[in-house]
């Protein structure tokens, strides 16, 4: 017999920041933030903590499906959702590191790993506090536990909510967890990497694992390879690094305050955590339709309205931006012909204009029906990770960016994402997103290198992506 969860409506709607603080020392506390407000791609928000059970992978392997027991587990459950209410209603969810790629491609690995981040760390959550910005209305949405009854749990979630007047930097979900033997090494080698200053108007103590002169030359490599006809585009990034000096906590509200994006988002599990303001959806999945929307084009916001207004057509104009964005398109069109349906896949928008804080982006959509009898698994299995940040052919891609970046990507690029019970699915591109762990901020930037990309002009996209993510360190 299917069993429908227990819904409470919250009266008035709590803020989602506020609710954030109230939850926050709850393990495995994720969150799915559309801080930027939209119609359609920034309706809804998901708060969720303390999963039925917890699975991490800490090194992928070709040979072994990383997802065999968690896609069994949830296969056994019978779990109803309820219509009227946002689509997430409890189920998988969690994040995945870029190295993930290594299930399905057999790929080099970097020789510098400090971090250790995992392959993937997902729960499987058995209740939401489900927000429509739309209609300004919010739910908990709980499930019975052996131990804990649906009722229990919105009781405490409750007065967990009506008790969030504390100061955020009460409580550091990361920190805490932290143990000094393993911070030892790892700060050792960090400190041996970040020897170079990033000048973008950022604090002193910011770091990048390039210096200007460095990231220009190797943009120059990357093009010396698209000549050589081994790829057509490959994405470079170089990696930031901030000594952290206060709560994830802390640090990520106050990013989605001065960033605010729809697919946000923020994960702490352990002694690491996840704080993003990623304006590029990854993968939905609604019904049998399956939607990704890459972004690849992007020109910095002006405070002029009028000078503002001739940056955006310039991007619009642009026929490197374009031709870099249709790459990856195609790129994506066949990643998504693995799974879907002969002749159903489209494209319902290419090259858009769309504007965020800090930048202006083109977006495209491609969209596809999956064949009977997949799953989001399958999809993943098939697109995973995003051709936008890898570049084309794929495989080529990845492989000459390790070569290059020489440090693993760790989150920045994976995905957040959930699955819900109903096979409902939606995920994001890890990008302008900090990492935390052993007491350091890390955060990428980089860009889609083409053949007629300009060396210093790459290099000062990068400083434009992260102006965003910087503001929020001050």
């Amino acid at each position: 017999m299917t069993i429908a969860p227990v819904v409470h409506e919250l009266r008035p709607v709590p803020r989602v920041d506020g609710a954030l603080r109230a939850c926050v020392d709850l393990p495995g506390v994720i969150l799915f933030d559309s801080a930027r407000h939209d119609s359609r791609l920034g309706r809804y928000s998901f708060l969720s903590g303390d999963p039925v059970e917890m699975f991490s992978l800490q090194e992928a392997t070709v040979s072994r499906d990383p997802f065999a027991e968690l896609r069994g587990l949830m296969a056994s459950r019978v779990e109803a959702t309820l219509p009227g209410l946002p689509p997430f209603q409890g189920g998988a969810a969690g994040v995945l590191s870029y190295e993930l790629g290594h299930a399905w491609e057999k790929l080099p690995r970097t020789d510098i790993d400090e971090f250790q981040f995992p392959a993937f760390t997902i729960g499987l959550y058995d209740w939401v506090l489900a927000w429509d910005h739309l209609d300004d209305r919010c739910w908990i949405v709980a499930r019975n536990r052996p131990n804990l009854s649906a009722q229990s749990r919105i009781d405490d979630l409750i007065e967990r909510l009506q008790d969030n007047s504390g100061p955020p930097s009460a409580i550091d979900p990361v920190s805490a967890a932290t143990s000094s033997d393993i911070v030892r090494p790892i700060q050792r080698d960090i400190t041996a990497l970040a020897t170079r200053s990033f000048r973008a108007n950022g604090p002193a103590e910011l770091q990048s694992n390039f210096s200007q002169k460095s990231y220009v030359e190797t943009v120059a490599r990357v093009v010396d390879y698209i000549r050589a006809g081994d790829i057509f585009q490959a994405n470079l990034s170089q990696r930031l690094m901030f000594p952290a000096r206060e709560s994830a906590l802390e640090t990520y509200l106050r990013l989605r305050e001065v960033n605010p994006a729809p697919f946000g988002g923020f994960m702490a599990h352990d002694d690491w955590a996840v704080l993003s303001a990623s304006p590029e959806r990854f993968l939905q999945l609604e019904g049998n339709i399956v939607e990704t929307r890459p972004i690849k084009g992007t020109r910095q916001r002006i405070r002029s309205s009028v000078v503002d207004l001739f940056t955006r057509d310039a991007l619009r104009e642009s026929t490197k931006d374009a031709s870099e964005n249709v790459m990856i398109v195609d790129l994506l069109r066949n990643d998504l012909s693995r799974v879907c349906r002969p002749g159903s896949i489209s494209v319902p928008k290419l090259c858009e204009l769309e504007s965020y804080e800090t930048v202006h982006h083109l977006v495209s959509e491609v969209r596809g029906e999956l064949r009977a009898g997949l799953t989001f698994w399958e999809v993943l299995a098939a697109t995973f990770p995003g051709g936008s940040i890898t570049g084309a052919p794929k495989v080529r891609a990845m492989e000459i960016i390790t070569e290059l970046e020489q440090v693993s990507r760790g989150p920045y690029c994976g995905s957040l994402f959930y699955l819900g019970y109903d096979g409902r699915a939606d995920s994001n591109i890890l990008i302008r997103t900090f990492s935390r762990r052993q007491g350091w901020l890390q955060c990428s930037v980089g860009g889609g290198i083409i053949a007629q990309s300009d060396p210093e002009s790459e290099y000062a996209e990068t400083l434009h992506k992260a102006a965003g993510m910087i503001r929020a360190l001050k």
